[in-house]
């Protein structure tokens, strides 16, 4: 392999082009039930769009959240602070901003102070406007130049173009009902990821969303399943 390294008189190493521009941030911890579909995480400086369900969205910030990271909620109006516990998130360090304002514009100004703030901003677009281009090439450029993390929740996987991992949850067969009696208890969906570059192998994996015992875990069969997606 060609040495493009400028080294000093020493034969230290000063300048390596090889690296020059490469991050070395860490990428922020998922997890471990999340490991098939994001084996690396989340990226920092990365847009991770998700699509189908609030709970995996929030199952996403759980890791980072209990491991130090900050994290925002910008356009959600209801939100349980006990589902957000569930999933591992330190309410401590969760900024909320149901209604970034009415104004054209509002949500974007929000959502692009937050990205030069904390670590993680999710963030639902406006309903019945959504967010135009221009503001969206801006926000990724402000969440790859703050080594933040974007991650817009969209009705559907095409959501938000030019995403870098994109999430989707299928499904709804819910556990716990007997013959008459019993109460929800799990639900399992199917979930996929695609995107670009290193993401751009699509990966599937079948998860507890919640768990038996709350949270997220692995999918395994439990019984009886009664299905209420309709």
């Amino acid at each position: 392999m060609l040495d493009v390294a400028i080294r000093k008189p020493d034969g230290s190493t000063a300048v390596d082009w090889q690296h020059v521009g490469v991050r070395t941030a860490p990428p922020l911890p998922v997890a471990p039930a999340l490991h098939t579909i994001l084996p690396d995480g989340l990226r920092r400086g990365s847009t991770v769009s998700v699509a189908g369900s609030m709970s995996l969205l929030l199952a996403l910030l759980g890791a980072a959240s209990a491991d130090g990271a900050w994290a925002a909620l910008v356009g959600f109006p209801r939100i349980s602070a006990e589902a957000a516990r569930e999933y591992g998130i330190d309410l401590a360090r969760l900024a909320l901003v149901p209604d970034p304002g009415l104004v054209q514009g509002g949500w974007t100004t929000a959502v692009g102070a937050l990205l030069d703030a904390v670590d993680i901003v999710a963030a639902r677009p406006p309903r019945g406007r959504g967010v135009v281009p221009g503001d969206v090439r801006r926000l990724a450029a402000r969440a790859r130049s703050k080594d933040a993390v974007l991650m817009p929740y969209v009705l559907d996987p095409a959501g938000w173009p030019g995403a870098d991992v994109r999430l989707q949850a299928v499904g709804g067969e819910w556990t716990g009902i007997g013959a008459g009696t019993g109460r929800l208890r799990a639900r399992r969906v199917e979930v996929t990821a695609g995107g670009r570059g290193p993401a751009a192998r699509s990966r599937s994996a079948s998860l507890w969303l919640p768990a038996p015992g709350g949270g997220i875990d692995e999918a395994t069969p439990l019984a009886p399943v009664i299905d209420l997606a309709g």
